[in-house]
């Protein structure tokens, strides 16, 4: 004969509180052994326990109630695909709240861009580059690709770099959320990079044009780079005169520059 236990027994067995069981009742998650026809009581095999414990460590883990009838339902291997699927979106929401925090920690500490800034005439740069419309939500796995593709194609025509790698981006890109991006690796010269000598590639050889640019230097996460930005921009509105032009980042090991184009009218 299977033994029953009392809704507050089970709840103790359980660390389940009455409320929650009567919620898991009514979706269908935890059904009870027996109802009360008359009182309404409900009553819970001890099987029932193990159950119980792996809907609450679920619930624990903020594993909708849809999935968690799903995993209950399923053979073992679908039951880890749709666990293993929770799991990466929490540890995707996780690293968004860290990004989240370090960004607001910036906020608190960061140092005004007054003392930091550096004033900057770029002249005009032969780069190869690869630039292209793309959009903004597209940005980081386009970054990783054009970067990796940027170096093949460097290796493969023998150009010799000759500085930092960089990046340039258009307003438009966060403006309208679509625009250019380009990155871009100097080199000595153009001199016989062409279409037949660096190959099938999206890069290209090009001449930037030279750049007055205002720069800080971020150090620290990608998390915080929006501080970055937001004390330069504030800087520049205050003690610059802006230039419509793209943002130019250089990539130095574990510093970013940020330039912002300006018009200098004094050295």
């Amino acid at each position: 004969m299977t033994s029953l236990m009392t809704i507050g027994d089970f709840a103790r067995a359980t660390r389940l509180s009455a409320k929650a069981l009567r919620f898991y009742h009514q979706v269908g998650l935890l059904e009870p052994a027996e109802v009360g026809a008359v009182n309404g009581y409900r009553l819970y095999a001890a099987e029932q326990i193990v159950t119980a414990q792996i809907i609450r460590q679920l619930r624990s883990l903020e594993v909708p109630v849809d999935t968690i009838r799903e995993i209950l339902r399923v053979d073992v291997a679908a039951r880890n695909a749709l666990i293993a699927d929770h799991l990466e979106r929490l540890e995707a929401r996780l690293e968004a709240t860290r990004s989240a925090v370090l960004s607001l920690r910036g906020l608190l500490s960061e140092p005004s861009a007054e003392r930091q800034v550096e004033h900057r005439s770029v002249p005009p740069m032969p780069v190869l580059a690869i630039r292209e419309l793309i959009e903004l939500s597209e940005l980081g796995p386009w970054y990783d690709a054009a970067m990796s593709e940027l170096d093949a194609a460097i290796d493969a025509c023998g150009a010799e770099a000759a500085g930092p790698r960089g990046g340039i981006w258009d307003t438009r890109l966060v403006l309208d959320e679509r625009g250019e991006a380009t990155v871009f690796t100097p080199v000595a010269t153009l001199e016989g990079l062409d279409d037949a000598t660096i190959g099938p590639t999206r890069a290209r050889a090009e001449l930037l044009p030279a750049v007055e640019l205002a720069i800080v230097a971020h150090r620290g996460p990608d998390a915080t780079m929006a501080q970055t930005y937001g004390r330069l921009g504030a800087y520049v509105a205050e003690h610059e005169m802006g230039v419509d032009g793209p943002i130019r980042e250089t990539y130095l090991g574990t510093v970013t520059e940020v330039g912002w184009p300006i018009f200098r009218t004094a050295r």
